[in-house]
Order: structure tokens, then sequence, then C-alpha cells
């Protein structure tokens, strides 16, 4: 099983011609979509339509908003009875999406931000099932929940967004980091490597904190650098953008569903990129979530990672 603990939220995506400027206002092209969202939710449906079993673990608002939420993860066939309730009113994030399917994304966290390590029992930690989780709740009980997991020897995936002020010695009990270009630039910048070569910096983190550095970059694939310095590229499947928020979320959830069904990192590797590019084809974060059937079926059109250092 994969155990998300994360964020979800409701977004309300806004299609546009351009993006407003300070001051401007922009009319949306076509009608606004509400749609669930947030990291959390976002990955756990990209791995639970790639064929893992998946729990989520969160917090939502005693509201419509939350409601709909849970609704919409057990109709994904998400065990959702980790969730809790919060004071605060369930997460929401505004996303304007333009022409070329760029986005701009604002979140107000809301009950995310009572998400809380303890509601993550102990008996799920062990060597079969995958912690994964991001940075839209408290970090601090995000590294809890990692550092219980590790503990017991249960694989840890962080997708460092978006990005914090992490001390390097969080990094130490994360078996896999992913970020995107900008935010591996910061990240590795706050703890102490400068550069902007995504290839050095991946391979400079991997190395010093003996893990997995996988970097995002959009069209032009993803780059993953192990803890003994060896660098894979793979590349990312050429598709009609129709947008691209939730592509990264969709490689997480990928990326994890491969590693849980003990696929290699180089075959994980290969689906997630496979499956985040066609997530672009669906407007909104969950909706261009492939199945596992639709990305085995693309996996024959890019080649599979390539070692390149």
């Amino acid at each position: 099983m994969i155990v998300v603990f994360g964020s979800l939220n409701i977004d309300l995506v806004m299609p546009v011609h351009h993006f407003p400027k300070p001051g401007e206002t922009v009319l949306c092209s076509t009608d606004y979509l509400s749609r669930p969202g947030g990291k959390g939710s976002n990955q756990a449906v990209a791995a639970a339509r790639a064929g893992a079993k998946v729990a989520m673990v969160g917090k939502v608002g005693d509201d419509s908003f939350g409601r709909r939420c849970v609704n919409n993860l057990k109709n994904q066939s998400v065990w959702a009875a980790g969730i809790g309730i919060s004071e605060r009113p369930t997460g929401c994030a505004t996303i304007a999406v333009d022409m070329q399917g760029a986005n701009i994304v604002m979140v107000a966290p809301g009950a995310n931000l009572d998400a809380t390590s303890d509601q993550v029992p102990d008996e799920v930690f062990n060597s079969d099932n995958i912690v994964l989780a991001q940075l839209e709740t408290s970090a601090k009980e995000t590294f809890s929940v990692v550092a219980r997991a590790l503990q017991k020897k249960t694989p840890t995936i962080l997708n460092a967004s978006p990005v914090h002020m992490l001390p390097a010695e969080a990094l130490r009990v994360v078996n896999y980091l992913i970020v995107n270009e900008l935010e591996g630039r910061q990240l590795a910048h706050n703890i102490g490597i400068v550069g902007s070569d995504p290839r050095q910096l991946a391979r400079d983190m991997a190395v010093k904190h003996g893990l997995h550095v996988i970097i995002t970059m959009e069209a032009k694939g993803a780059l993953a650098a192990m803890p003994d310095g060896a660098l894979y590229h793979i590349k990312a499947l050429p598709v009609e953008v129709v947008d691209t928020t939730g592509a990264g979320d969709a490689f997480c959830g990928i990326f994890a569903a491969c590693l849980q069904k003990k696929q290699t990192i180089q075959q994980a590797l290969h689906s997630a990129s496979v499956g985040a590019s066609l997530s672009c084809l669906g407007l909104g974060a969950q909706a261009g979530m492939p199945f596992e059937d639709d990305i085995r079926a693309s996996l024959d059109k890019i080649d599979p990672p390539q070692k390149i250092a």
C-alpha cells in the first residue's frame, strides 16, 4: 500500500488568454472549473489509477468542499478513513491556465495546516508499504511521519513542493526526493550546494545525503541521481499540451506506484515520465491522470532511462 500524507483542496481552474498583470482584470476564455485537487490528493489519485492500493491521510474542513474531496477519493478507490476534520475551512487553490497550457497557482492551505503525524497509525509502517509526502502540510508533521516510516524500514518519497527552508538533516530520513528544476536549485542552495546545472545539483544532493534525487524538467524529461553518483535521463512523451497542472503530481504518484509493485527505479522513471506527459492532455489536475493501461500502451513511444554519467 502507498500511504499519502498530504493536502486536499478544491481547485478553481480559470482558463485565460493571458495571465493578468498587477492591477489588470482578465476574463476567462470559457467557464471556470471546480475540481478536487491538492498535491496529496492528486498524487493519491495518480497512484491509484496506476494500479496501487492507496490510503490518504490529511485534514479537510467540515464543509461542502471537504465532503467533496473525501467522496472524490472514495470514487477513485483511495482509502479515505485516515482523513480528519479541522475547524479551518478546506484548502482551496485558484489556478489560471493560459492558451499554451502554462499555469499560475495560488493556494489557501486551510485545514491542511492541521494535518498531524499521529493520524498515521504505526501498523502501516512496514517494508511492503511506501510513504509519499509533499510540503503543503506542516513541514514538522510531514517529517515526523517520514522519520517514523524510516525507523520501520518503510521506503519514503518526498516531493519537496512547495519549497521550504528545509534543514539538511531532514534529507537523511528521505529515500527518494522529487523536485522540479526551480525547486531543485532553491533546495540545493538552501542546504549549501551551489550551481545551476540540474545534473550536478542532483548528483551533489544524492551523494552528499545518500538518497535518490529526481529532478523533473517538463518537456525536457527528468534526471535521476543515485546515491553512488550514477545519473540517468528519461525523455518526456511528446503530447499536445492542454494543461500542465498536476503533471508533477502524476509523476510522483505513478513513480510511487511502480516502486510499490517492486519495479526498478529505471522502470518507475519510465512509467512516471510517460504518465506525467499523458496527464497534460486533460484540463485540471486530476482530470487527465492516466490509468495503468494508458501508461503501458505508451511506454514504447520513448526510450527507457539512459545512463549519462
